[in-house]
């Protein structure tokens, strides 16, 4: 009986040490990982990595992971040539494949998000045009144009929408004219705007966008994404 409680004893220790020394081989690796990511002509404030599943090192022995989580900061990229921010982004990625001597991941596949404050996104607008939050699912965008010698601005409610998997749309619902010839044309010129974003991860891509409190959120998603190498 005491033999038998000396294994149980040493069987606790040895898997115990086994669980630290798995634990600290996943911090180790979150940190180079985090220092590896790889994007494309952009970069970010912070990068996070956590790595997923148990135990670790068998995941690392057959070089492929169940699931890793990215967060990334104040990303600087850019827009249609223009400088942007984006302020966060997340995204779970699955099936995440080593390559030889761990030099490269590509994951399988992803889903995230990505957000663009409103102060970012007015500083990729036209000149002097502000974004803000609208209030249901819209966006209010005010600028000011020259008409008849006099300045005239205006705020109109916008709808924020994808062109292709890259691109995001800014359309005014309607424009205020008060019979003023050609200030809805003039007034569409300002506040409406395309504007491709570039700067993920090689694989990822928009697929939706959806106007909140806090910024403009894009769903992301993708198919063997590049990490890194």
């Amino acid at each position: 009986m005491r033999a038998l409680r000396v294994l149980l004893i040493i069987a606790v220790i040895l898997g115990g040490l086994f669980v630290a020394a798995d634990r600290l081989a996943v911090y180790a690796a979150e940190s180079r990982a985090a220092d590896r990511i790889s994007l494309q002509q952009s970069t970010a404030a912070s990068k996070d990595v956590s790595i997923k599943g148990f135990p670790f090192l068998t995941q690392v022995a057959d070089k492929r992971l169940d699931e890793v989580e990215v967060t990334l900061t104040g990303i600087r990229t850019s827009a249609s040539g223009r400088p942007v921010r984006i302020s966060e982004l997340t995204a779970d990625l699955y099936d995440v494949r080593l390559g030889d001597g761990y030099g490269s991941a590509v994951a399988a596949r992803a889903q995230g998000e990505a957000r663009i404050s409103y102060e970012d996104l007015s500083a990729v607008a036209e000149e002097g045009v502000s974004v803000a939050y609208g209030e249901n699912g819209k966006v209010k965008v005010t600028g000011s144009v020259e008409v008849l010698g006099r300045t005239v601005t205006r705020s109109v409610t916008s709808t924020v929408s994808l062109v292709g998997d890259d691109t995001v749309r800014v359309r005014a619902d309607s424009v205020p004219g008060e019979g003023i010839p050609g200030i809805e044309d003039l007034v569409r010129k300002k506040t409406d705007f395309d504007r491709r974003l570039g700067g993920l991860p090689a694989g990822l891509k928009l697929e939706k966008v959806e106007a909140k409190p806090d910024g403009v959120v894009f769903t992301v998603t993708g198919e063997n994404i590049s990490l890194a190498g």
